[in-house]
């Protein structure tokens, strides 16, 4: 019991520590190395501390706190149950491998590219947002989780200030701020309808609304939560706002924003509207998202471009398989969230490399990556790989688990799903061996427009890993981009040690699926998060 009252005690700590080093990074602003230690001492000391919830929640099952003394449901709840604890642990990993990533690459660049001031502590707000949401109890603590994080996005996305980043954060802040109205109009109704934003009570209390009333708030979410997750049609945002940022900013976002959209999404279908109300529209929604989002990635020539619309397309994946809404679906589809979150971020930092090494990440400029850069062709062609789902990733097991559980559904409309899935699939192996054969296989001389340096590199027959290239005599070709390293060391193991984490991901499949088929059940059974909250005096018999 000791255990279980530590535990949950120090769950407000996931967002405060966050919160305190993005304070203490802002105070020591001119103190470069000082501002840097604090922010990846903060993020380490988070994922030590989420690390033990999850190893705890395993033990103990799902654990609430109510903060402030206020008993549930007028107190703010944090709940933790093995989805949420997972989806910490995964997110913060993400977050400190991009942060060493970009602090690297501010190192190696003199930090010209970017106010380092103002980067270290928004990121460590952004994180602090994204824990707040993965634990939130209640509605209106959702929101405040989403606000958070998204302020501190605005900020990320423009860094910089080119007109290419201010006009897509234009687009992204309008959708975001329309997203959050439709959100808390719906908070609104929700508590006009059953007085409470409590999660958990919510769950005993929605099944009373009137059913019109119970849909209409039902869609209301759905719209909110699917514009953040990027659902089709609500995608439309996502691959004109991402790929301008800066390669750390746009490899974290796709890595988690959208997730943190699902996640909500997940809660919705699971605690406070559970027997498949909407499973049929939730499956057309899931088939569109999959095939329009890569057939959109097929007319692609940039990488980045092309991976932002390969993100929403694997969006599809995940509502498939809580639209099936069994078990095994279920399951499957919170292990593709955590593959997806680690692999699509792996890709958007080595496309951050690639355009580093050659000057571009559009592929008809790109070839003879492979021959320059060995290292960098295995780290792409490892999660790319993984992304295809081609056996024994873990892209292969999330979709074969996706695909039985919608056959073992075994519903007309469900079969028409798993056709879609195995094409998007087969497309999105499409999608990157393009871009495979292209810049890495082609000559370099054979591409349109190639930067001189890939042809003269190529031409030497020059392999470059992770050292500096410096001029061979004043005024050559190499001095243009000065003596700064194309490939930092850091850089390289950071990206590394996350296609390494992918890896891990199918070596570990067993438990990892164990672990997810468990979160699924309690998800599904909603007892365990409802008497966490509320106690067993406040679940119905």
């Amino acid at each position: 019991m000791s255990q279980m009252l530590s535990a949950v005690s120090f769950a407000p700590l996931a967002v405060a520590l966050p919160m305190f080093g993005a304070a203490m990074a802002f105070v020591v602003r001119r103190h470069l190395r000082t501002q840097r230690a604090i922010t990846l001492s903060a993020l380490a000391l988070t994922l030590a501390l989420e690390v033990w919830m999850l190893v705890t929640v395993w033990g103990s099952g799902v654990q609430a706190v109510t903060l402030a003394g206020w008993a549930p449901p007028f107190g703010i709840s944090l709940v933790v149950d093995e989805f949420s604890a997972l989806m910490l642990v995964i997110s913060t990993c993400v977050s400190l491998s991009v942060l060493v990533y970009a602090t690297s690459q501010g190192m190696a660049d003199g930090d010209e590219d970017g106010p380092v001031s103002i980067f270290h502590p928004t990121y460590l707000i952004l994180v602090a947002g994204v824990s707040n949401a993965f634990l939130a109890g209640d509605l209106f603590n959702l929101y405040v989780g989403f606000e958070i994080l998204l302020t501190a996005s605005y900020v990320l996305l423009t860094l910089g200030g080119t007109t290419a980043r201010i006009r897509a954060g234009v687009t992204y802040v309008v959708v975001s701020v329309v997203s959050s109205v439709l959100f808390l109009i719906a908070i609104a109704m929700i508590y006009a309808a059953t007085g409470t934003v409590n999660m958990a009570d919510l769950a005993l209390k929605l099944p009373d609304v009137h059913p019109g009333t119970s849909t209409v708030l039902h869609l209301m979410l759905l719209v909110a939560f699917g514009i953040k997750a990027a659902v089709f049609p609500l995608s439309f945002w996502l691959p004109d706002s991402y790929p301008t940022a800066p390669a750390p900013v746009t490899a974290v976002f796709a890595g988690l924003l959208t997730k943190v959209g699902v996640y909500a999404i997940v809660r919705t279908e699971t605690l406070l509207f559970p027997g498949n109300q909407l499973s049929e529209v939730l499956l057309v929604v899931s088939l569109l998202t999959m095939l329009v989002g890569i057939l959109g990635a097929l007319a692609q020539i940039d990488i980045k471009r092309m991976l932002s619309f390969t993100l929403t397309s694997h969006i599809g994946y995940m509502i498939f398989g809580l639209a099936v809404g069994n078990a095994l679906a279920l399951a499957a589809a919170v292990y593709y969230v955590i593959h997806h979150i680690v692999v699509q971020t792996s890709l958007f930092m080595v496309t951050g490399l690639i355009e580093r090494r050659a000057g571009t990440s559009n592929v008809e400029r790109l070839g003879s990556l492979a021959r320059l850069s060995p290292v960098l062709a295995l780290l792409f062609f490892i999660p790319a790989m993984n992304l295809a789902g081609i056996p024994p990733f873990s892209g292969f097991l999330g979709k074969l688990g996706l695909i039985a559980g919608g056959i073992e559904h075994g519903t007309w409309l469900t079969w028409i799903v798993v056709g879609g899935a195995v094409a998007t699939s087969l497309l999105t192996l499409l999608a990157v061996a393009r871009v495979w054969n292209r810049a890495f296989w082609r000559k370099a001389e054979d591409a349109t427009d190639p930067d001189p340096l890939l042809l003269v590199g190529a031409a030497k027959g020059e392999r470059i890993t992770t050292y500096n290239v410096v001029a061979d005599e004043p005024g050559s070709i190499y001095s243009d981009r000065g003596d700064t390293a194309l490939l930092p060391r850091t850089m390289v193991a950071a990206t590394s040690g996350l296609v390494l984490l992918g890896i891990a991901l199918t070596i570990f499949a067993g438990p990892l699926f164990a672990l997810s088929q468990r979160a699924a059940d309690q998800m599904l059974e909603r007892t365990p998060y409802i008497e966490a909250v509320l106690g067993e005096q406040g679940v119905k018999p």
